[in-house]
């Protein structure tokens, strides 16, 4: 069972499972010298240079992948991770102007993991550039040591099987038909657009004293209010959001380079639409307590096993994606609206005042991806389809709770494909 490969038997054209972390810095890119820094970063990171291959049970592996890692021109079309121009590599790197993009697929590390190869890669840069600069204290420099926390996968069976004394329970289907009929209907053309919105880091957490918040319980409060004015009220339906929940600790896996993140599901009522932000804030608060329990982290990491090897119990590719699809963790999770996912304060060091801007872009719809620098919360509002009306909601919300924001153009989001044999 190799854990890194088990999403990329769910790839799909349209959901590809694939992450890109866009940095603003402060000055053009100087390719060469971000080449460079490439080339040193990824050495700390082989579990990261790989490539996609078959073995003799068409299982995909990783294999090691000595090519150069590609730093590559950013261009208005969907890269090909694992292609030939990518010399085979699923970790890319591309630029334009004073944006860096890195690019890599979901199956291996979420944002978390791959910060660790983002912040060592932009800190060669920009040291190479301006010269020497106090160092995140989390950063993993070439010549630092793996570690076998780092490496390792937790062991299931030195884990206790508790089962949990209750789950959420509910499930939101007002928004299906926007996701289904972007995935599935051929007729739909593949319009996958974010928006960049900024938040004064002050500003944010002065109203979060205020309503006794965090970044969390707002933005989902936030989307709440904008979900009760876009969605029509229908009979039997409420609405609920998820927020991202990373359960490394739950598995004693704090140093794992790997994606161990599942969902707290936060529901509201269609009455609730005129509530207070403090009420609909204490609403999602509540939901945190009781739902980041360990037993249901561990839960969800013995269902993610189970699925993994029943991949591997399969005697075909075919069959094996099909397994993969039919069993998906992620497929079978309670259906939210809107999700938003927050990694938590990052720690940039002396980059910092060369860094303008973080943003996370995934795949999904309604989806708030929140990065945040020391002065700034840096959100792609992530939308299926032109209609922007989401995020003028929103912004509207924003605008009656005094909070200050800037917002992007809309921009496309051109996640990557990924080439599998």
């Amino acid at each position: 069972m190799n854990p890194d490969t088990h999403l990329l038997y769910e790839y799909m054209n349209k959901l590809p499972f694939t992450v890109r972390v866009k940095v603003h810095l402060d000055a053009p890119v100087d390719s060469a010298v971000l080449y460079h820094a490439a080339q040193e970063a990824i050495a700390r990171f082989p579990y990261f240079s790989v490539r996609v291959g078959l073995d003799e049970n068409q299982s995909y592996t990783l294999e090691r992948n000595d090519r150069p890692l590609p730093v590559l021109p950013e261009r208005c079309e969907r890269l090909v991770l694992g292609g030939d121009e990518t010399n085979n590599h699923l970790f890319v790197i591309t630029y334009k102007d004073d944006w860096v993009w890195f690019n890599f697929p979901h199956s291996i590390c979420g944002a978390y993991g791959a910060l660790f190869w983002v912040k060592t890669t932009l800190y060669l840069y920009l040291c190479g550039l301006y010269g020497p600069l106090d160092a995140p204290e989390d950063i993993r420099l070439p010549g630092t040591p793996i570690s076998d926390e780092e490496l390792a996968y937790p062991d299931e069976s030195k884990m206790p099987h508790d089962e949990p004394s209750a789950h959420y329970v509910g499930d939101s289907n007002v928004a299906m038909k926007r996701g289904l009929n972007y995935l599935f209907n051929p007729f739909v053309k593949d319009e996958n657009y974010y928006y960049q919105l900024d938040i004064p880091a002050s500003d944010l957490m002065d109203y979060a004293t205020r309503i006794d918040g965090t970044p969390n319980t707002i933005l989902t409060a936030a989307m709440f209010k904008m979900a009760s004015r876009f969605f029509k009220e229908k009979k039997g339906t409420h609405l609920s959001g998820r927020i991202a929940a990373d359960y490394r600790d739950d598995l004693d896996a704090r140093a794992s380079y790997r994606d161990f993140v599942r969902f707290i599901h936060v529901r509201y009522e269609w009455d609730m639409r005129d509530a207070s932000m403090e009420e609909l804030s204490k609403v999602a608060r509540r939901a945190i307590k009781e739902q980041n329990l360990p037993v249901l982290g561990r839960e969800r990491f013995f269902k993610i096993n189970k699925v993994q090897r029943g991949i591997d119990e399969q005697p075909t590719l075919k069959k094996k994606k099909r397994f993969a699809l039919s069993n998906s963790s992620f497929r079978s999770d309670p259906r939210d609206p809107w999700s938003v996912s927050y990694v938590g304060r990052v720690d940039w060091g002396g980059m910092a005042r060369h860094i303008k801007g973080a943003y996370t872009i995934s795949d999904g719809d309604l989806i708030l991806e929140v990065n945040a620098l020391p002065d700034l919360f840096c959100i792609a509002f992530q939308l299926f389809g032109k209609d922007d009306r989401p995020l003028r909601l929103f912004c509207e919300v924003l605008d009656e709770e005094g909070i200050p924001y800037v917002v992007s153009e809309r921009l496309t989001r051109y996640s990557p494909k990924i080439q599998l044999p």
